[in-house]
């Protein structure tokens, strides 16, 4: 039995221990003001530090916090929607040990339960759930290579995420639903990310053996730009705009430029590249 099998089994055990239901769990207002309260922790703002930011009064900048959890919660919820897509479609191939498929099963429906609330809040509090703007471009892939990009995807997307959760979940200036709705999200996600790096390092393991160097240098390539891809995602104009910045392009641009923001990326990212560098899947840390 490999490590990520007996680590499945476990985990199966613990989500069924540990089963909330997404429609009583929380308390939602009627309504919420933008303005009124803090609803993402101010230094993780993607322009926290920058000029730009420093010129708003706390009220915009409480504001901006309000469309840029709005954005964080777009950004997971559809990141989760195509880890749906994926899991479904890799439960019940020959290739997929039963305790495997069996831990499936929760992932999808803890990740179902996710959409549920972060949708919700977009919905009822914003205009929605701001859009994915990514093109996917069809490629050859390796032996073993496609499964391990996805399960790659869906290891960037939890760790960003979840460096958020933490910080959030237990800041008391943010407001307690946005609180509590990173908690329920971190709880779920610590089961989903110690599933995934396992999984990975132990497919990785497997199948790079098999590669050729040009077929690895091809992988590391490709998943280093996926990495930087993502955080542009995070500096999103229609954030901006709707928190009513002026020249909401340029402060996208100026963000992505800033020495400041760039030190911030790196932070965040620095557990989840930690974990590609150990493991092979990167030969160097890319430049976000």
């Amino acid at each position: 039995m490999t490590a990520a099998v007996d680590l499945a089994v476990r985990l199966s055990q613990a989500s069924v221990k540990k089963a909330w239901d997404v429609y009583s769990i929380f308390d939602w207002p009627e309504d919420l003001d933008p303005s009124e309260h803090w609803y993402m922790s101010p230094e993780m703002i993607s322009i926290y530090g920058t000029e730009v930011y420093g010129d708003l009064n706390e009220t915009e900048q409480k504001r901006l916090s309000f469309y840029e959890l709005v954005n964080l919660f777009s950004f997971v919820l559809l990141g989760e929607r195509l880890v749906n897509e994926g899991m479904t479609h890799r439960m019940y191939r020959k290739a997929t040990v039963g305790a495997i498929t069996q831990y499936l099963h929760h992932f999808v429906d803890e990740e179902n339960k996710h959409m549920v609330m972060f949708a919700k809040f977009c919905n009822d509090y914003a205009k929605g759930v701001y859009p994915e703007k990514k093109m996917v471009l069809p490629r050859e892939y390796a032996e073993g290579e496609e499964d391990i990009a996805f399960y790659c995807c869906v290891l960037i997307v939890e760790e960003i995420g979840d460096v958020y959760n933490l910080k959030m979940m237990s800041d008391d200036r943010i407001h307690p639903l946005v609180a509590h709705i990173n908690k329920v999200h971190h709880i779920d996600e610590a089961r989903h990310l110690s599933f995934g790096r396992q999984y990975v390092s132990e497919l990785f393991a497997d199948y790079s053996s098999r590669w050729s160097k040009e077929e690895l240098v091809t992988f590391q390539t490709w998943l280093s730009d996926y990495l930087a891809s993502a955080w542009r995602d995070f500096y999103n104009p229609s954030v901006y705009r709707d928190a009513g910045l002026e020249n909401a392009y340029g402060v996208r641009e100026m963000a992505l430029a800033s020495s400041t923001c760039r030190e911030m990326r790196t932070g965040v990212s620095s557990k989840i590249v930690n974990f590609f560098l150990d493991n092979g899947l990167l030969a160097e840390a890319p430049e976000l």
